[in-house]
């Protein structure tokens, strides 16, 4: 006889618990910053009450990958760019609630700037309803041509001891003009890694409000305004989550996960983070590695008649999970958890040292 779970694990549970989990967080180690979180998340949560019914209207569907996880399929039509109404509420805030800085101004404009690629993507996906929008190429080269203008301007602004990434026990990498290379790669890969998370409902906007939250809370002290930025982020994807959590009635598509991936990858540039952004990420760098490792393996083990073996399922990661019998639910439960405790661990060491 099936026995059903008494606490179903729904999406509404786990948007409330990781609300509920991040907002505690960020009491616990900065009192006032929950003011911009509350208020980021409450106005892009209205705010999508009043777009997605325009989405709807214009009939921008997404279109479902056909050889996905079968259950994916019933998301056909599902509206999609929801990132056009939480990015600009948390840019907006960001700088409404802070004193302007050149910073903060640098920031927003990459952070619209990985957006517009997004958008331009899910444009074409839409025009051609296909799964194919701008090609692999066109989108890395205008992703590549952000991330060298932002560190151009880097280069112009910042002090030269931008280059020395600070590690664990007191340990400073001097990288000299070898920063740069690792700069445009990190900004490039955050926002590819955040785009391949984008997958399962929830799953993206979560992890990327833990990241968020957890950077803002690290840089606080020493970067105010660019504080704001990441807990207006952070409250922006859980106001999302309100009409994102499963079962989804809007996506962000690309034109939220590559502004959240861009805007990760500069506030860790540009505060001398790099170490705390490779921790938060660590859901989006195991994503990215499951879709490298799978190709690899693939390319690999390719016979003469042109077909290779599967490492997983299916990559990334998350949809491997789900062929393997986990719900969506599920999926996003773990990595919801095993992100936030990344970042506590991130926290309490921080602080520690």
């Amino acid at each position: 006889m099936e026995t059903k779970s008494l606490t179903p694990l729904n999406g509404l549970t786990l948007s409330i618990l990781l609300g509920l989990g991040l907002s505690l967080t960020v009491i616990g180690f900065s009192l006032t910053s929950i003011y911009p979180l509350i208020i980021s998340a409450t106005v892009s949560g209205i705010f999508g009450y009043i777009v997605v019914p325009i989405l709807q209207r214009l009939k921008a569907g997404q279109v479902i990958q056909e050889d996905g996880p079968k259950t994916h399929l019933l998301k056909a039509g599902t509206p999609t760019m929801g990132g056009i109404f939480f990015v600009p509420v948390a840019i907006a805030l960001s700088l409404i609630l802070t004193p302007v800085t050149r910073e903060l101004i640098a920031i927003s404009l990459v952070t619209l700037g990985y957006g517009l690629v997004g958008w331009l993507d899910d444009w074409q996906i839409l025009k051609q309803q296909s799964n194919q929008g701008i090609s692999p190429r066109q989108k890395l080269g205008l992703q590549i041509a952000i991330a060298i203008i932002f560190c151009i301007w880097l280069i112009m602004t910042q002090p030269e001891e931008i280059t020395n990434i600070p590690l664990p026990g007191k340990i400073v990498l001097s990288l000299g003009i070898w920063f740069w290379p690792l700069a445009v790669f990190v900004m490039a890969a955050e926002s590819n890694a955040t785009n391949l998370t984008d997958g399962v409902d929830g799953l993206a906007a979560g992890t990327s409000a833990i990241a968020f939250g957890t950077l803002g809370l690290i840089i606080n002290s020493t970067h105010p305004s660019l504080g704001i930025f990441a807990f207006s982020f952070a409250g922006a994807c859980l106001g999302f989550l309100v009409h994102n959590h499963h079962k989804a009635k809007v996506f962000m598509g690309d034109t939220g996960s590559l502004a959240l991936g861009g805007a990760l990858g500069a506030l860790g540039l540009l505060t001398n983070q790099l170490w705390a952004l490779l921790i938060v990420s660590g859901i989006f760098l195991v994503e990215s590695l499951s879709v490298i490792a799978q190709v690899s393996y693939y390319k690999a083990t390719k016979g003469p008649e042109g077909k290779g073996k599967r490492l997983f399922k299916m990559a990334p990661l998350h949809h491997h999970l789900e062929l393997s019998g986990w719900s969506e639910t599920e999926v996003v439960g773990f990595f919801y958890l095993i992100n936030f405790c990344l970042g506590l661990l991130l926290l309490i060491f921080n602080q520690g040292g």
